[in-house]
């Protein structure tokens, strides 16, 4: 038997591989289903099972191309209802792979369907706990996602927590917790930068996990400072609940390589957005005009889905030459298949051919230090809410790079605006969106807070 994580930092996700005797199965998979097929392969394995826990909201799951490459069936919890061929678990039932058993928990709270998979080895002995997003290492999975209807997300709340009484907590203290997500996601509030941990050391750290602890606890710590969901949350859930285009055709559109020429009469022409995925400070440098910048080395798809409502807009992509396949596969990831090509040769291409460039002012946090010093001036914040109030330079004004889009009547085109966030990228994207929506007068204080911090400048 042999079980691996593979972890993408830039979702904050695990899905998992397990092999035995010849079968292996996968939970939770990333759209691409390439590297899965591959793994198999080189352990002479067949993928008989796609096994996964929910319905996602924060990635789109590579199940169904998965399942049609391999022949491989889906399976689902109890009340999971599918728009493609899928297995729909009992709860208890259980999977033969090779000489272990996977087991099926259905586990709802975080969203009806929720269902953990327990693996028992050859001698039944319980072995590792693949939790999804109900248990996390640290934390446990917001309830709020799957509102609907008459159930509210302390109803959620309350299920989730008779479902980790009742099926995880009683599990022995030695099996291992595979979670779908660590540090990062959006899926929870207090994750650990840990990927795993044996479910006794969870047991006695996390919070929702103490054995005192009553449901009206419970429910009141889990539901309480819940952020907002970004926006293509519902649009994920509906893309892994109902199918989606193939990974394969949505790669093959996106990469398609343009002359400058060509890719300024595609954009003029189809209205797409220009999505620069550079780092900030390339970006600062020069810029096709109107173009938003989301460094792919950042928060990059989250980050994407918070800003960019629709789902189904054409995106024209500007990268680094070499990493264009890789922007087209992290924008599938989150459900954004309407990539229409990239400008070949990157942003160096476009100069050469003469074409119009815009760029940021880009200063020092000691030139800030000077021109704050020099009298009143706008300076905007867009960190989070409780970044901002653990601390922020005196007289800066909180607007959150989340909520931008709804926000633009809160930034003046009569001023300066001197833009800042923790280091860097968030401030660079919210300057490319300003930009983008005639604000001329834009400038961002290279290295953010974390700069500012270290000078003079008043800090409360």
């Amino acid at each position: 038997m042999h079980i691996e994580q593979i972890y993408t930092g830039c979702l904050a996700q695990g899905a998992y591989f397990i092999v035995s005797n010849g079968e292996a199965a996968v939970i939770d998979p990333l759209r691409e289903v390439e590297p899965y097929i591959r793994k198999a392969e080189k352990s002479g394995a067949g993928i008989k099972y796609v096994f996964e826990t929910h319905f996602h909201a924060d990635f789109v799951s590579g199940h169904i191309d998965l399942a049609e490459k391999t022949g491989a069936e889906i399976v689902y919890g109890p009340n999971a209802k599918t728009g493609f061929k899928a297995h729909i678990a009992e709860d208890g039932e259980e999977f033969l792979l090779g000489n272990v058993v996977i087991k099926a928990l259905h586990t709802p709270g975080h969203t009806l369907e929720s269902t953990s998979y327990l693996l028992l080895d050859e001698n039944r002995k319980p072995v590792a706990l693949f939790s999804g997003d109900t248990l996390f290492i640290g934390d446990v999975g917001r309830p709020d996602l799957a509102q609907k209807g008459d159930i509210t997300m302390e109803d959620l709340a309350g299920i989730l927590f008779d479902s980790l009484r009742t099926k995880i907590m009683t599990l022995p203290d030695d099996v291992i917790v595979y979670p779908a997500h660590g540090a990062g996601s959006a899926c929870g509030k207090n994750m650990s930068k840990e990927t795993y941990d044996l479910l006794g050391n969870q047991k006695k750290f996390n919070y929702a996990l103490r054995s005192d602890m009553t449901k009206e606890e419970f429910v009141a710590e889990v539901t309480a400072g819940l952020p907002e969901p970004p926006q293509y949350f519902p649009e994920n859930v509906k893309m892994n609940r109902e199918g989606y285009e193939s990974f394969d055709d949505v790669l093959e559109r996106g990469a398609q390589p343009f002359s400058a020429e060509a890719f300024e009469a595609k954009a003029n022409n189809t209205g797409a957005l220009i999505l620069d995925t550079r780092s900030e400070s390339d970006f600062a440098k020069g810029f096709i005009p109107n173009s938003i910048n989301i460094g792919i080395d950042g928060g990059f798809a989250p980050w994407v889905g918070a800003l960019i409502p629709d789902l189904k807009q054409n995106l024209l992509i500007v990268t680094e030459p070499g990493r264009e396949e890789e922007v087209v596969t992290r924008l599938a990831r989150v459900g954004y298949d309407y990539t229409i090509g990239y400008l070949n040769g990157g942003f160096e291409s476009w100069e050469k051919a003469g074409k119009e460039t815009d760029s940021v002012v880009s200063i020092s946090a000691e030139e800030f230090e000077e021109r704050f010093g020099a009298g009143e001036i706008a300076v905007i914040d867009v960190r989070k809410p409780d970044e901002f109030e653990s601390g922020h330079i005196k007289g800066a004004k909180n607007l959150p790079l989340d909520y931008i889009n709804d926000l633009m009547k809160e930034f003046s085109k009569n001023q300066s605006l001197y833009i800042h966030c923790a280091g860097g990228y968030r401030s660079m994207i919210a300057a490319s969106i300003l930009k983008s929506r005639g604000f001329d007068d834009v400038i961002n204080i290279e290295g953010g807070f974390g700069k500012v911090s270290k000078t003079e400048v008043p800090v409360v």
